[in-house]
């Protein structure tokens, strides 16, 4: 038996609000700064970029101007695509389905407490985000693959902030683990301290429960993995690719690649919405703070396998008219 707790706490100073019983600043979230702190450092990677050059023609250059328009109208897209995709999706009450004013409305209908848009999808945002990079593009007779390449390039490290602020949120936790570095997440549902496997599970982590009805086991904090696997490497990945992509979209493609087959991996290790469950599961299983088989496919993992998929595509038949171009200006 371990005599030394091989779980962390979650901080018990950590509130979603920075600063909790405070009057007005009381609405102030970490999950909203973050987001600040995303948008910020995306468009400082995006202005470096125009600073290499990356965004000019021979015939036409790129102005300071035009980097803030870009990302201010993907921005705007991309909340509007997370918070739609969040609700008519995700959500299975039916409730925005049936009173759409309140996708965008920030309190609670029955408290009326302001809770700030809290619900935000990354496939809708993506989806979101690549309408308003190609209206832009169009509106401002732009070249859209070489915008859109500096956009990926931008987005991994500021999405990077993104998860920290679900993590300070407490909020999408992984399943119940075993490794050192598992957290105890307040808000993350208990189990009764009865069950023969909870306490063996208990047991083996160190965690007493001697006088516990309910337990709250460690679970993997599955918003650091995305910090670092689908923000920090990504973008060193494409920041590193920058200047050697072979043709205009290359990046875009790569992101999209990237994101999806890492996301997907990430998918095992965190839970899925209860309301949800598996889409795919080839023995009904719908245990969710554990997966017993790989066969085990979530929401998320299926949205994952589409960017893949679409990502593979259109890496080759940008590749495909690409050569097509070179082999028509050597003729």
């Amino acid at each position: 038996m371990n005599f030394l707790p091989l779980y962390i706490n979650y901080p018990s100073w950590i509130h979603p609000e920075i600063f909790p019983g405070v009057p007005l600043l009381g609405l102030l979230r970490w999950y909203g700064l973050m987001y600040i702190f995303a948008f910020a450092t995306a468009y400082f990677v995006l202005k470096q970029q125009f600073k290499e050059g990356a965004l000019d023609t021979p015939t036409q250059k790129a102005s300071e101007d035009d980097i803030f328009s870009f990302i201010t109208c993907g921005i705007v897209f991309l909340l509007l695509g997370a918070r739609i995709f969040s609700t008519l999706v995700y959500d299975t009450s039916g409730l925005y389905w049936r009173k759409p004013w309140l996708i965008f409305w920030p309190f609670d209908t029955e408290t009326h407490k302001f809770t700030g848009l809290a619900g935000m999808s990354y496939h809708g945002g993506f989806i979101g985000g690549l309408i308003g990079m190609i209206i832009w593009c169009f509106y401002h007779k732009r070249p859209l693959w070489k915008w859109i390449d500096a956009m990926c390039v931008a987005i991994p490290l500021g999405y990077t902030f993104g998860r920290l602020g679900n993590f300070l949120n407490g909020e999408l936790y992984g399943r119940i683990t075993t490794v050192p570095w598992g957290i105890v997440f307040p808000q993350a549902p208990s189990f009764s301290s009865t069950i023969d496997w909870v306490q063996a599970f208990a047991a083996e982590c160190g965690l007493d429960i001697a006088e516990q009805k309910l337990v709250n086991l460690p679970r993997h904090p599955s918003q650091l993995y995305e910090a670092l696997f689908e923000g920090l490497l990504l973008w060193s990945v494409l920041w590193l690719l920058r200047k050697h992509k072979p043709f205009d979209g290359f990046l875009g493609a790569c992101y999209t690649i990237g994101y999806g087959a890492v996301r997907f991996v990430i998918e095992y290790f965190r839970q899925p919405d209860a309301d949800l469950g598996y889409r795919i599961s080839p023995t009904n299983n719908q245990v969710l703070y554990t997966n017993s088989s790989l066969l085990n496919i979530s929401t998320g993992q299926i949205l994952c396998f589409i960017m893949i998929s679409g990502g593979i595509i259109l890496l080759i038949v940008l590749a495909i008219l690409d050569k097509r171009k070179k082999n028509q200006h050597k003729n």
